[in-house]
Formats: structure tokens, C-alpha cells, sequence
């Protein structure tokens, strides 16, 4: 089941220490066709009054990699889904949004993010190619060239209750440098081709956050050598595909 992870076609960052994905995918993707995407879009709004309602009594947490933001807590999230992990205790909060999530089952990932006033989020490569990202704007306080997100050589902006949908695999960053902070919604949407490896995609990646977050903790874990970490993802893999199943059955998070 796990040696899928390694197709040629199927890429992750996690299996490949140069860091660039070099598919031949375009940069972004048009919304049209997603049914998704249209009843998403179709009800930004109350989204959005969800994440307000929200905000008014509890605050965003500050993204674990501290090494991908100009300056520390600019970029702060909150989740709903998590490589298909089912985070109940947030999904409380936002009924609305989580059943909307609940009805497109290729939705791998969803949450909300926060890009503080005079933030960056740095240039860097998502976790693998088996997904589409996508960005809908909530309340964005400008447009190019203040405040926008880049992907290879293309730069675009975010705007309210519209969608950027882009390859995550290829080296990306955000900027807002407005004085009001941008909040959008984010899903990871598993790709139609890549369907039946989603339990691949999904287990290879939690195995890659979970030695990112490590080694946040542990700096000397970034100085092992390429060869003992894909030892270490091989034997990671499998455990979080059954760590993923055990906590959605008891509704842990």
C-alpha cells in the first residue's frame, strides 16, 4: 500500500531534498467545473460571519514552522480537517462550514488563515503534487501590490468571495503588506487522477508534518542525513494512516 508514495508521478517533498517540484501542471487552476467551489463561493459570507463569531471570544494559533514567516505569529490558522483527520472540538464552532466540508468527500483539508498586517509568508514548496490548493478570499484589504500570493512567476491577487486554485507542490509565497490583516479560507482538494491513492497522500503527508513539527522541537533532526529520514517516513507511514483512523473512530481532536 505505501510503495504508491514513490511513483514518479506522484511527488512529495518529504522523498525529495531538493525541494522543487518540476511537473509540467499549470501554476493556477480555473474554479469552473467545481461543484465545490461554486457553493463555497456561493456563501462567503456566512463563512465568514462564522470566523467572526469565532474571533470574538477565542484567537487564531501561530502556524508551527516559525522558519517560513518574516516575522513570528504574522501567519495564525484554525482548522476543521486536516488530512483527513476530523478536528471535532473547532468544528463545533463553525456548523455551516463543517457541513458544507462533509459534503464534497475530496476535500482533504480545510481551515481558516490569518496573514497579519505587514506579513509574509516565505517562499517555499507544498507537501505533494496529489492535491489542489485553494485559497477563497474573505475579507482582503487590497489588491496588487500591497497585498497577493505568487506562484513560480505568476503573481495574483486574492479577492472577496473568489477562489485561487494552485499547483501547492511548486514554490509559492504570500504577502500582505497593508495595515489590516487578510483572511481567507484554505482546502486541499485531493486531485481527480490521484483518487485512489488518497490514503497514500494523506498518511505521507501527516508523516512529513509530523517530522517538520519535530524537528521545530529538536533542531539536530534537521542534520540527519536524507537517506536515515526516508527511513524514518517508511516506517512512520503506516502508523499514521492507523493514528488517523483511531482518532476520528474516538473523535480525539
Amino acid at each position: 500500500m505505501w510503495t504508491n508514495s514513490m511513483r514518479e508521478n506522484l511527488w512529495f517533498s518529504l522523498y525529495d531534498f531538493s525541494f522543487e517540484y518540476k511537473g509540467d501542471e499549470p501554476s493556477f487552476i480555473e474554479s469552473d467545473g467545481f461543484g465545490w467551489a461554486k457553493e463555497f463561493a456561493d456563501h462567503y459570507t456566512t463563512i465568514y460571519a462564522e470566523l467572526r463569531t469565532y474571533l470574538e471570544k477565542s484567537d487564531l494559533e501561530s502556524y508551527f514552522n516559525t522558519a517560513m514567516v518574516n516575522t513570528q505569529n504574522t501567519w495564525r490558522t484554525i482548522s476543521l480537517k486536516n488530512w483527513d483527520i476530523e478536528l471535532y472540538k473547532h468544528q463545533q464552532h463553525f456548523p455551516f462550514t463543517t457541513a458544507l466540508i462533509k459534503k464534497y468527500p475530496e476535500i482533504l483539508s480545510m481551515s481558516f488563515n490569518l496573514l497579519e498586517p505587514q506579513g509574509k509568508i516565505l517562499p517555499h514548496c507544498g507537501d505533494t503534487n496529489g492535491i489542489y490548493r485553494c485559497h477563497l478570499g474573505l475579507d482582503v484589504p487590497a489588491g496588487l501590490p500591497d497585498c497577493g500570493f505568487r506562484v513560480r512567476d505568476e503573481v495574483r491577487a486574492w479577492q472577496n468571495g473568489k477562489w485561487l486554485i494552485f499547483m501547492d507542490a511548486y514554490n509559492h509565497e504570500a504577502f500582505n503588506l497593508t495595515d489590516k490583516p487578510r483572511f481567507i479560507l484554505v482546502l486541499d482538494i485531493l486531485r481527480d487522477e490521484y483518487k485512489n491513492e488518497r490514503i497514500t497522500i494523506f498518511s505521507t503527508v501527516r508523516t512529513s508534518l509530523f517530522l517538520q513539527k519535530r524537528a521545530e522541537i529538536y533542531p539536530f533532526l534537521r542534520k540527519l542525513s536524507p537517506q536515515f529520514i526516508q527511513f524514518l517516513a517508511k516506517m512512520l507511514t503506516p502508523a499514521a494512516y492507523y493514528a488517523s483512523k483511531l482518532v476520528n473512530k474516538l473523535k480525539i481532536y
